[in-house]
């Protein structure tokens, strides 16, 4: 008996020791930070012709992972679920040209604005819409909950527009435009510039935007220890001009905010 109950206690402690093994493994990486990111929003984080994921924000993120010692991996989500992925632990930051909303403020934290943005109008090159106004009657797209919906809500036209289609990403609202199922799209004013530039000819912007905005990172509320991390980082950043050296390669300009 006396054996019998020695090797229950040390068989015990062994499945004790495995459990805690399986249950450190099974866990994130705490070294890691796992950004969620929406792999169509070019030049932002999209993926490139050998299907790896690039970008402005892969970039600058990698370059503050990098200040925090820290690792990263970037999770492509459902951009209307971004929050929900947040919240659940899934991913531990927002980040990929994520416009700062009130709305949003009391969903997670944000980083201090790093980069101006707009809501913009595309139309086709040859299309005789130029003015917000003329949308009126109209078919726009835009991607479903984004602030691009939240910009067109907030302009008095939205009520004359005949029909707003949703998309899961921009780069289907465009495609849609592209084959007249559409007269025009809202769209970020870094993207539009971007698909203006890959397509010369095939779009226009109105002269006339929407909202002015600024872009932020978003943290997990409570994860303030996280937050001050990261943005001490990017403070690093700017101080040393490692931000400014990645907004010259992907814009060819300094346009990071100070």
């Amino acid at each position: 008996m006396k054996k019998s109950g020695i090797l229950i206690v040390v068989l015990g402690m062994m499945l004790i020791a495995l459990a805690g093994c399986s249950g450190s493994g099974s866990g994130k990486d705490d070294n890691t930070l796992v950004i969620g990111i929406d792999d169509k929003f070019a030049p932002m984080g999209f993926r490139d012709e050998n299907n790896e994921i690039v970008g402005f924000d892969i970039d600058y993120a990698k370059a503050a992972a990098d200040k925090m010692g820290m690792e990263v991996k970037f999770q492509p989500i459902d951009w209307s679920s971004k929050e929900s992925e947040l919240n659940s632990g899934r991913i531990d930051l927002i980040w990929n040209g994520y416009t700062i909303t009130d709305e949003r403020k009391g969903k997670v934290l944000f980083t201090k604005p790093y980069l101006k943005n707009s809501q913009v109008i595309v139309t086709l090159a040859d299309s005789p819409i130029s003015a917000i106004s003329e949308l009126a009657g109209k078919v726009v797209g835009l991607q479903t909950l984004s602030s691009a919906a939240d910009a067109l809500d907030a302009n008095p036209i939205k009520a004359d527009i005949k029909e707003v289609s949703e998309f899961s990403d921009n780069v289907l609202a465009l495609s849609d435009l592209k084959n007249k199922r559409l007269d025009a799209v809202v769209i970020d004013e870094v993207v539009a510039n971007y698909y203006l530039s890959k397509e010369e000819g095939t779009f226009k912007i109105l002269d006339e935007s929407l909202a002015p905005e600024e872009y932020g990172i978003g943290v997990k509320k409570g994860n303030e220890e996280l937050l001050d991390k990261l943005q001490k980082a990017l403070d690093e950043m700017n101080a040393d001009g490692t931000a400014a050296q990645i907004s010259q390669e992907w814009f060819g300009e300094d346009k990071v905010l100070k």
